[in-house]
């Protein structure tokens, strides 16, 4: 009797093992907030994989609608011009974000109290005040609302990251250098919907600060652990008027911690495209060059490295997105999607729009 009781446990067990499997094994449903982002390459580009499909997309602008590379993949029948409407008709198990920061917001409020999980293309949201109520939201109803970087799948970013954190090879972290942007949204020939809000400091929440900003003050709240700095200072131009009337085209922002100088130079200005990084510890350096070659200076040995590459689902933010809805992975508050680093990157980008009308560093509260 007591070994009939145990395979039928037994049968029960590997009965829900092979259900989990079996569910976690299809394309996740994934709904497309807003077709005006720039960024929208990505889920066209990766709809044939496998790993997700789309069952919705909400874009209030018809004309967005004429989208050939996306009607060849998704039926204008699940096209909706009212997110409620596409939410409640196709029910997404997550939703990725491609309007304009300021309607990051609006986004997560008709998701979290529907149980969908959110992904935002970076920043979180374009002022603090509105992350702090898409964090809310997202605690009340508990879903997740992640933060998608390009640099987040950066291997030379992760080496570093090991480099610094498992193997010392720097030493105490002294000063990090994070460079970020362009020529400009106009000049690499963003399309109009794009720049429509791009360029505009509410739906933005403001120029060069906000669009490449916040790569470097979410890795460097990685890079520091989750802490906040101190305090934040920052000085931000217009290098360029007649293009850029509204908003700054030129950032530099500075991060003070107790040991450890950031430096963020965020611009719309550079001769060429960049995202890299210069990390300066007690006995050496790491100089992340792109999204894979390095430079490492240490005990008075130069080396170039090619960053080995990352492995799924860590490698890819469509496949860490499933990954997470599906429990497969835990996104840990120090993840550079997490909400609570992207707390942190919303609190120093306001402050440093805050210190360049003041003139003054803006002292954060630890």
């Amino acid at each position: 009797m007591k070994t009939a009781k145990i395979l039928l446990l037994m049968v029960i067990i590997s009965s829900c093992i092979s259900n989990v499997y079996s569910q976690n094994n299809k394309p996740l449903r994934l709904g497309v907030a807003g077709l005006s982002h720039g960024h929208l390459w990505e889920v066209i580009s990766r709809l044939d994989r496998g790993d997700f499909e789309v069952v919705g997309i909400a874009e209030k602008d018809k004309s967005l609608w004429a989208n050939k590379a996306i009607l060849d993949k998704v039926s204008e029948k699940n096209f909706y011009q009212d997110l409620e409407s596409m939410l409640d008709n196709t029910k997404p198990e997550a939703v990725i974000v491609y309007e304009s920061i300021n309607d990051h917001l609006r986004v997560v409020e008709a998701c979290a109290p529907r149980g969908i999980h959110v992904m935002v293309e970076k920043p979180l949201a374009a002022t603090y005040e509105q992350a702090k109520r898409i964090a809310e939201l997202a605690r009340q109803y508990n879903i997740m609302v992640l933060t998608n970087y390009e640099t987040t799948w950066y291997a030379a970013n992760h080496k570093a990251y090991e480099l610094i954190k498992k193997n010392n090879t720097i030493g105490n972290l002294s000063k990090i250098e994070v460079y970020d942007g362009h020529e400009g949204p106009v000049e690499i020939g963003c399309s109009p919907e794009f720049l429509a809000w791009l360029t505009d400091p509410v739906l933005n929440g403001g120029g060069a600060v906000i669009d490449f900003g916040c790569y470097g003050a979410n890795l460097c709240t990685w890079l520091m652990d989750g802490q906040k700095p101190m305090s934040v200072y920052a000085s931000l131009k217009q290098l360029k008027p007649q293009i850029y009337p509204k908003v700054d085209d030129d950032a530099t922002i500075v991060l003070e911690y107790p040991n450890t100088t950031a430096v963020i130079m965020a611009s719309w200005n550079w001769p060429m495209g960049r995202k890299d990084m210069h990390i300066y510890g007690q006995k050496g350096y790491i100089y992340q060059d792109n999204a894979n070659d390095m430079r490492i200076y240490s005990g008075e040995k130069k080396q170039d490295l090619v960053a080995e590459k990352l492995t799924a689902p860590y490698n890819d933010s469509f496949y860490y997105l499933k990954a997470a809805v599906r429990g497969e992975i835990k996104v840990e508050p120090t993840d550079l999607s997490s909400l609570e680093n992207n707390l942190i990157v919303a609190e120093i980008l306001s402050a440093a729009i805050e210190s360049n009308k003041t003139g003054k560093a803006v002292k954060l509260a630890q």
